[in-house]
């Protein structure tokens, strides 16, 4: 934390004139330890008969912007003639004019809501904008002073809670939280045209009856085209390697209010023996693709047997998806750009023009 130093109605003057002082007297503050005295104590530094509050220079005055003390609106009165010093929480500027609180010691929940009221007052002078406060899942302490200042909750992980709070009294342009949960569904076909299929025991096609493609969500830094391999491998043991994304749809309110997106993924099979996964999957099996298009259920629904058509046309027609390029984003990171592999082909084989 930071620290900014208060004083009481008897230490109201200007800071200008600090270099009057004895040395012994301006040091720590300028050097921001934590020697903090009452004026009583103070006033054994001095020689004369004058007071303390005659000679000693105020310790709230605008402060100079090289030291690491930071100013505030307003000094604290206090019953007794004494300094008092107010912590600020450490804070990191972001990129659009916000910063960044990340809580990482416990904190007494009313010396939070005390440095808090001040960070929120010093950062409303700064012109600051946005306010982000990690708190890591043991602080619940701290949520309930943060919410009566006015933050609100953001969105939430395993091992934190993140709030935000708008400062300005302008349009609140602070980002949502996460609104797409993004899904695979696997579609894998031998050279018998058979199409591996699984039956679920649990969720809503438990006991349906229901041959249904490999599906599942990816997960959190997982790509694409990895999930859709991975899931295949889990709920049918079998080894594939993805070849393009057929299609994907989108839908709303899907899951906790979230939208969701689900990839149709083409997978070429590379083993045929079925172990299939006994937490979540009742049955699986190699389904020749014309029965599995046909089931009721399948024809009944207009998405599923969507899906089975452009599935069906893949294979008997050149029919064309997106293939993953792998590539890296302009901060280096690795990432996937899906793209119509057989009508853009120079694009994997030319390089592209220096920047």
């Amino acid at each position: 934390m930071q620290r900014v130093f208060r004083t009481s109605k008897l230490l109201q003057y200007s800071f200008a004139n600090r270099n009057s002082l004895p040395s012994s007297v301006t040091s720590p503050l300028l050097s921001n330890t934590n020697c903090v005295s009452t004026t009583s104590s103070l006033s054994s530094r001095f020689t004369g008969s004058k007071a303390p509050h005659e000679r000693i220079p105020s310790l709230i005055g605008n402060m100079p912007d090289s030291t690491s003390s930071l100013p505030l609106e307003k000094p604290v009165v206090l019953e007794s003639n004494e300094v008092q010093h107010v912590e600020l929480l450490n804070a990191v500027d972001d990129l659009h004019g916000g910063v960044t609180v990340d809580m990482e010691k416990p904190m007494d929940s009313k010396l939070f809501a005390s440095a808090l009221k001040s960070s929120l007052s010093y950062w409303r002078k700064k012109g600051k904008k946005g306010v982000w406060i990690k708190l890591p899942i043991g602080f619940a302490n701290l949520v309930e002073p943060a919410v009566q200042q006015g933050f609100r909750y953001h969105h939430a992980e395993p091992d934190y809670l993140m709030l935000v709070h708008w400062i300005p009294e302008t349009p609140d342009t602070l980002p949502e939280n996460a609104s797409h949960r993004v899904g695979v569904g696997a579609f894998v076909m031998n050279h018998k045209r058979e199409v591996l299929v699984v039956q679920e025991s649990s969720g809503k096609f438990r006991g349906t009856g229901v041959w249904k493609l490999p599906t599942g969500v990816v997960n959190e830094g997982e790509d694409i085209c990895t999930a859709a391999v991975r899931e295949v491998k889990e709920e049918t043991g079998v080894d594939a390697e993805f070849v393009e994304v057929l299609a994907f749809r989108q839908s709303h309110q899907s899951f906790f209010r979230k939208s969701d997106l689900f990839f149709v993924c083409m997978l070429r099979p590379r083993s045929f023996h079925i172990q299939k996964q006994d937490s979540e999957i009742e049955a699986a099996q190699w389904m020749a693709a014309e029965e599995y298009a046909a089931q009721p259920f399948v024809r009944k629904h207009r998405l599923f047997n969507y899906v089975a058509k452009i599935c069906l046309t893949k294979s008997e027609k050149d029919y064309a998806g997106f293939s993953p390029l792998s590539t890296t984003t302009t901060s280096g990171k690795t990432s996937y750009l899906y793209f119509n592999n057989r009508d853009c082909h120079p694009l994997t084989t030319s390089n592209p023009s220096p920047p």
